[in-house]
């Protein structure tokens, strides 16, 4: 077998592999021999098979099957000598048109190594920790927002207004005839909720109980039921009661409702929240910083293909922001620009050095940190959590998917421990215009 090197620019390596006819049939024979105290053939005793026989009638399928081997052995043998570590998966194809069996095979293996990259002084990192406590407000606001998640409805005199609950039984008639699921008795709406079709809730601002009142409206063009689509239509409705909205007290009872023991509890659990989002947002922040950081002091030559496929990635998913109602890809072909060049050259960069720097100190991640990421991805799928479970399990890719933003975490927790960082104390306010500006950028 020879190597023989053919392009050697930057990055990019290009080998031609020559694997003689004759090792190829060495490696068909040897699986000939291997095979041959289990065949039997007609006329012949199981073993005995003559092992001329068994190549005339197993040899061609057998060489494919010697051939790929012998490539996937050249290629491994070369990466471990030459300790390239290609950025995607090698080009292979073979040289020449007109191969027949017996001949030599040839051939050719592209790929671009990733860089060399030299480890970073993490020691002369200095970095700044934005640190937000939560205010006695901010547990006020929170409690706030709690009470009106837990509002009643009480019984009032007069119209209903926008925000009350009015409580109706109603029959939709298509045509002056009842239609089916357009019917019900005892019905809580709250007016401006959008829970009933454009036009229904408006009309019954006003209403007091015991009114009877028509309501027309027309369905929307795109309504789920056929039948229903487009059409004008007359609800007969009764009203039984107008509630106004009561917010709930802020107590014991309150607490309770959301599961803690009493009011002192439920603030013990808001301030640990908020200070959790608000400890997350200011990481979120200081790890902006770092990569900023690298970025200016690491220098090393980048993949073509890597930068090209990040570049376009980016301009596609830029593309689809901008053009929401187009959910499929049968759109024009998206051209990056030098922008998006750019943003994929740092991102290339800054990849590839916390995977090397993982790589180096010996990052993993844990059964237990994917097993409890994978927890949490599943609780995005309420009911189809097993079924998640099994698409991750059957899918590498999306593994690496998970995977990755773990392994980046790990390795950006222990450059943080590497850098001198300095505490500063904020209020809320400056803490989310630090996290705003890392949007615009």
């Amino acid at each position: 077998m020879q190597v023989t090197e053919t392009v050697n620019e930057g990055l990019k390596r290009a080998y031609h592999i020559t694997i003689p006819a004759a090792e190829l049939d060495e490696k068909v024979d040897a699986k000939l021999r291997e095979a041959q105290p289990e065949v039997e053939m007609k006329g012949f005793r199981k073993g005995k098979v003559p092992l001329a026989l068994l190549k005339k009638q197993f040899g061609t399928r057998l060489l494919g099957e010697a051939m790929q081997e012998a490539v996937d052995g050249a290629m491994n043998r070369h990466l471990e000598e030459t300790g390239d570590r290609p950025a995607l998966q090698p080009q292979v194809e073979m040289v020449g048109e007109n191969w027949q069996e017996g001949d030599d095979v040839v051939v050719s293996m592209q790929y671009e190594k990733l860089p060399e990259i030299d480890e970073p002084d993490l020691s002369g990192l200095k970095l700044e920790k934005l640190v937000v406590k939560a205010t006695d407000e901010d547990i006020q606001e929170a409690l706030e927002g709690l009470a009106e998640q837990a509002k009643n409805f009480e019984d009032k005199d007069g119209a209903a207004e926008e925000g009350d609950q009015v409580v109706l039984d109603f029959v939709g008639k298509l045509d002056g005839e009842a239609f089916e699921g357009g019917a019900a008795e005892d019905f809580p709406l709250v007016l401006g909720s959008g829970q009933f079709i454009p036009g229904f809730e408006e009309k019954l601002v006003g209403v007091t109980a015991g009114d009877e009142t028509e309501v027309q409206v027309t369905f929307p063009e795109d309504y789920g039921a056929e039948h229903l689509k487009g059409r004008d239509v007359v609800f007969d409705c009764t009203i039984k009661a107008v509630k106004a909205p009561a917010k709930a007290e802020i107590d014991d009872d309150l607490a309770k409702q959301f599961g803690a023991e009493d009011l002192e509890a439920l603030k013990g659990q808001i301030r640990e929240r908020l200070e959790s989002e608000y400890g997350n947002a200011a990481r979120a922040v200081m790890k902006r910083h770092l990569l900023d950081a690298l970025d200016e002091q690491v220098s090393f030559d980048l993949p073509p293909t890597l930068v090209d496929a990040e570049a376009k990635q980016i301009a596609h998913q830029l593309w689809h922001e901008d053009n929401p109602d187009v959910q499929g890809h049968d759109h024009p072909e998206i051209e990056p620009t030098d922008e998006h060049v750019k943003l994929a050259e740092r991102r290339v960069k800054l990849g590839l050095l916390l995977a090397e720097l993982g790589r180096q100190k010996e990052v993993e991640v844990t059964d237990a940190e994917m097993t409890q990421a994978l927890m949490n991805q599943a609780r995005q799928y309420p009911g189809q959590e097993r079924a998640f479970f099994e698409f991750v399990q059957k899918n590498p890719q999306a593994q690496q998917q998970i995977r990755a933003p773990l392994f980046e975490d790990k390795v950006v927790d222990y450059i943080f421990e590497m850098a001198e960082i300095e505490e500063r104390e904020v209020d809320k306010d400056t803490l989310k215009e630090a996290v705003d500006k890392l949007e615009d950028e």
